[in-house]
């Protein structure tokens, strides 16, 4: 199934959660997608909901090559936490059996439909995988990036895809 894309839907965000990053999370030129949707309260009482537009694996994306300009790959880091615990509710969850194998995956079907030249944003948290392990999983080379938070475990990664060689 492949589903179509509006001229205004120039980004995808394949792996969206509840939308945390984002100034508007309504923002029309976003595909927000995710495996799974859910709403849950949180230990603090807040809400935390999770309403793709699409739901989608980022392992097998449902639409054409390089049909984004723009793709935000923010995928679960966690392979230790309760089925239960907020972390994974508001995260997700990644296969400890399988992880690499899905990122594997996940990466190819980011840079498969983004279009040439176009930009990919990769945040990544290693907390418990280091950025190294996971950036080795995609033969795509790394152009700018960034550590952030109090211990700056967290990673904001850019990629460019290059053009069609003639």
């Amino acid at each position: 199934m492949t589903v179509n894309v509006n001229e205004q839907q120039l980004v995808l965000d394949p792996a969206s959660g509840s939308r945390m990053f984002y100034f508007d999370k309504e923002d029309p030129r976003v595909m927000f997608g995710d495996i799974r949707t859910e709403d849950h309260i949180l230990c603090d009482g807040r809400a935390l909901n999770v309403h793709p537009d699409v739901e989608m694996d980022f392992r097998n994306l449902p639409f054409e090559d390089g049909a984004f300009r723009v793709v935000v790959f923010d995928p679960p880091h966690l392979v230790r936490v309760g089925d239960s615990a907020w972390m994974g509710k508001k995260y997700g969850k990644l296969d400890p059996l399988n992880w690499g194998h899905d990122l594997t995956l996940g990466f190819a079907e980011c840079f498969r439909v983004l279009a040439d030249y176009g930009v990919l944003i990769f945040k990544w948290n290693e907390t418990q995988i280091p950025v190294r392990q996971i950036l080795a999983l995609t033969p795509n080379l790394p152009l700018v990036g960034h550590r952030s938070g109090k211990t700056a475990k967290t990673h904001w990664v850019t990629f460019l895809k290059a053009g069609e060689t003639t």
